[in-house]
């Protein structure tokens, strides 16, 4: 690979592009960007391993955008290129980001967003005529495809974001219809922060003669520089986790914090213990409508709200700009779904702090999570908030971020229904980004 390239001219890109990153405010381009940008220009295909916040939708669509303003369109507008998202969130994130970069273009293009949780009838109307660029679930792309309401037969390219929790979500198969709907010639980009078997076959099944780009985190490894993402493991009793949630939220003056949580009912309960202490918080689930998901993310983006209690539903896809923490107040069940919870924080650049609940019966399982990944946190206590039973090694050094991961030893009900092919084909998930690192009050190890 070439020597990096500092500025967003340099990548190639034209004058309407680089007018709509002037006002993005983008100073210079991430790794990734650097990476992708060129090699997309070219038709390369690409395979690349980048976590969230690391600059990767601006990576394919910047590229994408400038070879679709340049070449003639079909009357018809048929669809040219085509971005498959696991999750609605994710969906109509990217969706808007391709709208902005391309706000600057003499002629406009058409992109729409669409996946399942809605009235498809909508979206049947705005594909009639085709559309420029589709962002979609895999679900509710093949609805619509058997509704007729669009034809892949002229994808030029195809992106393929988040292709880790594709599979994690049981898409596979919706993968492989949707694949054989596509022209067999066509540019195939696909982006995951993790390359699990499943993937790995995949790229190698799709991908012709792929630039490979691998983009690590920056990680707080004990060297002097600033670390993007700083990790901690506090140990406290499970009753106890809501208070000390509290404690954090005023000492370290968090302006706000996306907190995850196991279950939907959790994250009722947890948001209405914070409202009791006048925290503004708001549950985000599975389980909500589209409406209230898109609601409480336009809150928590605009600080009207000042935590966001989720499931792993917000685990991927949603950008939440300068989030200065999240907390683990349960711990994720799968090792890859603990990066992705912390990488909503130091994104783009900036830094921030993830914290994780480790209650006693939990530590063997944040062993199996810390194994995975490649890191060794020491274990902390919170002054007024140590737990009852102390049986908790303490490691040395700490804060360190790779990607990786398998959940435990035993299946769970959900990874035997997916492995059965009977999960349903549309659930979705994702978050964000900020700075800041903290000194813990009345620290133990």
């Amino acid at each position: 690979m070439s020597a990096p390239l500092t500025s967003f001219a340099a990548l190639g890109l034209s004058s309407p592009l680089l007018r709509a990153i002037n006002a993005k405010r983008y100073a210079t381009p991430t790794p990734i960007q650097v990476a992708a940008v060129p090699a997309v220009l070219r038709g390369n295909d690409v395979r690349a391993r980048a976590q969230t916040g690391s600059g990767k939708t601006a990576a394919f669509a910047l590229p994408i955008i400038q070879t679709l303003a340049r070449e003639p369109r079909s009357s018809s507008r048929v669809v040219r290129a085509l971005i498959l998202v696991p999750t609605r969130e994710l969906a109509m994130q990217i969706g808007e980001s391709f709208r902005v970069y391309a706000s600057h273009l003499v002629e406009q293009l058409k992109i729409a967003s669409v996946f399942g949780g809605v009235s498809i009838n909508p979206q049947m109307m705005e594909l009639r005529g085709g559309a420029d660029v589709v962002v979609a679930t895999p679900g509710r792309l093949i609805d619509l495809a058997e509704h007729n309401a669009l034809r892949l037969n002229s994808v030029a390219t195809l992106v393929l974001d988040e292709a880790d929790k594709l599979f994690d979500l049981g898409f596979a198969d919706e993968l492989n219809r949707i694949l054989e709907m596509l022209p067999p010639r066509r540019q195939t980009l696909l982006f995951s922060a993790t390359f699990p078997t499943a993937v790995q076959t995949l790229a190698d099944s799709i991908l012709n003669d792929p630039v490979r780009i691998d983009i690590d985190v920056d990680i707080d490894d004990g060297s002097d520089k600033e670390p993007t993402i700083v990790q901690r493991a506090l140990v406290v009793d499970a009753p106890r986790r809501t208070q000390l949630l509290r404690h954090l939220i005023v000492d370290q003056a968090w302006a706000r914090v996306l907190v995850f949580v196991a279950t939907k009912y959790a994250t009722e309960h947890v948001a209405e213990k914070l409202r009791r202490a006048n925290i503004s918080a708001a549950p985000f689930h599975g389980e909500l409508s589209q409406g209230a998901r898109t609601q409480a993310l336009a809150d928590f983006k605009a600080s009207k709200l000042q935590v966001m209690v989720a499931t792993d539903v917000a685990a991927r896809g949603i950008d939440i700009a300068q989030l200065p923490a999240v907390v683990n107040y349960d711990l994720p069940r799968s090792a890859v779904d603990y990066i992705h919870r912390i990488g909503r924080t130091g994104r783009a650049g900036e830094s921030g702090v993830a914290v994780s609940f480790v209650i006693p019966d939990s530590e063997a399982h944040f062993r199996l999570i810390e194994r995975r990944n490649g890191i060794k946190l020491t274990r902390e206590t919170v002054a007024g908030f140590e737990p009852s039973v102390s049986e908790v090694t303490i490691a040395p050094n700490a804060n360190d971020i790779s990607s990786g991961g398998i959940k435990g030893k035993r299946k769970s009900k959900k990874d035997k229904l997916r492995e059965a092919g009977a999960m349903p084909t549309e659930t979705m998930t994702d978050p964000v980004a900020p700075k800041r690192s903290s000194v813990w009050p009345g620290r133990k190890t």
